[in-house]
């Protein structure tokens, strides 16, 4: 099969497209026939050999956690889908950016979803949920959510507004349209943040939660008065520091079925801001390490498919 792959820790000139073996699903586990695979911060960070001492790889690795395909081999113990269906999911730590995939946590694709939109929202939308899941009931509650304008905070965006929360969202001002038409009240981050967000919530916030680890967390505590009130997904030093409830990604075939139906009911929609053909993955590793993603970042694996209108 083709496959992106790394021979060696480094930069994104570490990257090629070769041939690689085929991988086989263990129990409970599926292989997919990729479509479009997502790009998240965890990819280049385990590729640059940044977290080799936390997460180690197996050198040659492919890079990538989560993907959209249809299902091509089911292993021992798997119920409930089938060869032929389509779905997005997360498998380990590398190997999603293949022509074949294994996963260990699936969902069906709403019909809604483009390949490209599928394969952004298996990370971003377990991270989100988890994130959210930590701040109890939303509905009725205003929520902050630090970093709204990324992959895991847009997601948390429209997900707490389709859960009844008023949400309030950090990012840069060329961002603030965006987290608009997600549905959050935007502002800017940075010093003066419990000012401008007094002034946009009189009454209150009642619950933060911190997608950047921009190193406002003690910020977000005094806004909504306290560290229970506040989790993140980011920041796990500062967390241990301030009391702070922390959400990890979990590989959770629930998660990713609670977002597919917000999906269906056209809730939730993951944002692509930019899909890139297989041959340049390396563009794809690059913009994602800028900071400066709108949404998400997504390589497209298909042979012979084209990105759609709204990739670059």
């Amino acid at each position: 099969m083709r496959a992106v792959r790394y021979h060696e820790y480094g930069g994104v000139d570490t990257l090629v497209v070769e041939e690689a073996p085929e991988p086989s699903p263990g129990p409970g586990e599926i292989r997919v026939r990729v479509a479009a695979a997502g790009v998240n911060p965890i990819d280049w960070k385990v590729r640059s050999g940044a977290l080799r001492g936390l997460l180690p790889v197996e050198l040659p690795a492919i890079p990538g956690r989560d993907a959209v395909g249809v299902v091509d081999r089911i292993g021992a113990g798997v119920r409930g889908v089938g060869p032929g269906e389509r779905v997005f999911g997360l498998g380990g730590v590398t190997g999603a950016t293949a022509e074949l995939a294994v996963f260990s946590a699936w969902a069906r694709v709403p019909k809604v979803w483009t390949d490209e939109e599928a394969a952004g929202a298996g990370l971003a939308s377990v991270t989100a949920l988890g994130g959210l899941n930590a701040l109890g009931p939303l509905e009725g509650r205003t929520l902050l959510v630090e970093g709204a304008a990324g992959g895991v905070g847009g997601a948390a965006v429209e997900i707490a507004r389709a859960l009844g929360a008023t949400v309030i969202g950090t990012a840069s001002e060329r961002n603030h349209g965006f987290l608009a038409s997600l549905g959050a009240v935007p502002t800017t981050y940075g010093p003066g943040l419990a000012e401008r967000v007094a002034a946009l919530a009189p009454e209150g916030v009642d619950v933060a939660l911190d997608t950047a680890a921009s190193g406002s967390l003690a910020d977000l505590v005094a806004i909504v008065g306290g560290p229970d009130r506040v989790s993140t997904v980011a920041d796990h030093a500062g967390a241990r520091r301030l009391g702070v409830r922390v959400a990890d990604a979990e590989n959770d075939s629930a998660l990713l079925a609670r977002a597919g139906e917000l999906g269906r009911r056209g809730l939730y929609t993951p944002r692509v801001e930019r899909a890139y053909p297989l041959e340049r993955v390396g563009w794809a590793h690059a913009r994602s390490e800028s900071g400066r993603v709108r949404g998400k970042v997504v390589v497209l694996v298909r042979a012979g498919r084209a990105p759609s209108p709204t990739g670059l």
